[in-house]
């Protein structure tokens, strides 16, 4: 009886240890060859610096704060669209529709209901109004005919910087679509096949605030 209760209680045991090291393996072993941190630190004291989101409750009440985004919506396909060979000495570009059908002659279609990131390169000058942003069209097709979960960008906002309308971010917002700024190390990731995670501070009410992203990486 004792032998019985001894192998029965090693069995266990062996099999908890085999099942709690299955836990710990880390993202790689589930199919991920790395994790892309692709968040600005905030730095103290300065205003809208870091990554930030926003959320659609900005427009009015009843729409989703950043509490309340279904989680979701915070982890999808991630697809990097680089237009960074096209805003060099160009504040002023948009993302096109263009630029949008050339990705997708390249990669396939944009899978529904993904995060979608803008790769501009642009780095900030003395004029800092002027950044590269999405158009219109490009927003509205993402987020009509693509289904985008969110509209990111590695600049201060998904709208250019010249523009005064803000018709971009007030697009998104009104279809629940959050954006997300000043996304870093976009380069570190593939135009498609990652996964996006999207971790907003969980603060009841909030409108807007920093942000961690992370892209698994296949």
């Amino acid at each position: 009886m004792r032998i019985h209760t001894f192998v029965v209680g090693y069995v266990l045991a062996v099999a908890l240890f085999l099942f709690a090291q299955r836990r710990a393996e880390p993202a790689q072993s589930q199919g991920f060859t790395s994790v892309v941190d692709l968040t600005t630190a905030t730095q103290p004291n300065a205003k809208d610096s870091g990554t930030r989101m926003d959320a659609p409750a900005q427009l009015g009440s009843g729409m989703w704060t950043l509490d309340q985004i279904p989680a979701e919506r915070l982890v999808a396909p991630l697809v990097v669209l680089d237009v960074s060979a096209n805003t060099f000495g160009n504040a002023d570009y948009q993302v096109s529709v263009e630029d949008i059908a050339n990705w997708e002659h390249a990669h396939g279609h944009i899978p529904q209901g993904a995060i979608v990131m803008a790769r501009t390169g642009w780095k900030p000058t003395k004029t800092k109004s002027a950044f590269p942003g999405y158009s219109e069209d490009a927003a509205k097709f993402l987020i009509d005919a693509r289904n985008a979960l969110s509209l990111g960008i590695d600049t201060m906002g998904i709208d250019p910087g010249q523009s005064k309308d803000s018709a971009v971010r007030h697009y998104a917002l009104a279809h629940s679509v959050y954006p997300l700024e000043n996304v870093a190390n976009l380069d570190r990731v593939p135009a498609t096949g990652s996964l996006g995670v999207v971790a907003p501070t969980k603060v009841a009410g909030g409108l807007s605030g920093p942000v961690r992203i992370l892209a698994l990486v296949k």
